[in-house]
């Protein structure tokens, strides 16, 4: 169904608001996608906080053109799918990669985050990614780190002017 001047201004305007507040982008071909495939993928992103979207590449970059995604706007050709991640970076690049595995026909084509244009293999860097609470488990890690460090020292340290041995005894008797 083609769209009218009014639809695609409005079409733009929500590319371009996403766009604007997202962290990475990945453009797909899905050339040979079946619609349940499409289904579940549209699924998925919603649940993981990516905005999915096909849209003529013409909208797509008149959409980016004053956001950190304006470097792609050249590379855009062929049926494409776009994944913006809106929550955390790498959520994109795991969907796309996720059902890949699964449909050959699916192939991320761009990749782009921070501004910078990417080959399309850094989708799996991009995949690979943690997500925020991964980040901040490894983080709570990282800063409990030297108290536990400093308490295994006191600790060896008692153990070797023996007071270790009156500690152990007192929560015996207890």
């Amino acid at each position: 169904m083609a769209l009218n001047l009014s639809q695609k201004q409005e079409v733009v305007a929500e590319l371009a608001e996403v766009a604007a507040k997202a962290h990475s982008l990945v453009a797909a071909e899905y050339a040979g996608t079946t619609v349940e495939q499409m289904t579940a993928m549209r699924k998925k992103a919603r649940e993981s906080g990516v905005f999915l979207k096909v849209v003529k590449n013409t909208l797509a970059s008149r959409a980016v053109v004053g956001t950190e995604f304006e470097v792609v706007k050249d590379v855009l050709t062929g049926p494409l799918l776009y994944a913006f991640s809106t929550e955390e970076p790498g959520a994109a690049g795991r969907l796309i990669k996720e059902f890949a595995k699964t449909n050959d026909k699916l192939k991320a084509k761009v990749v782009s985050v921070e501004g910078k244009l990417l080959p399309a293999a850094h989708v799996d860097v991009l995949a690979s990614l943690p997500t925020r609470e991964e980040a901040l488990a490894m983080l709570a890690r990282v800063l409990a780190e030297p108290a536990a460090m400093f308490a295994r020292a006191v600790k060896a340290v008692a153990d070797k002017q023996g007071g270790g041995e009156v500690a152990a005894e007192a929560t015996a008797e207890a």
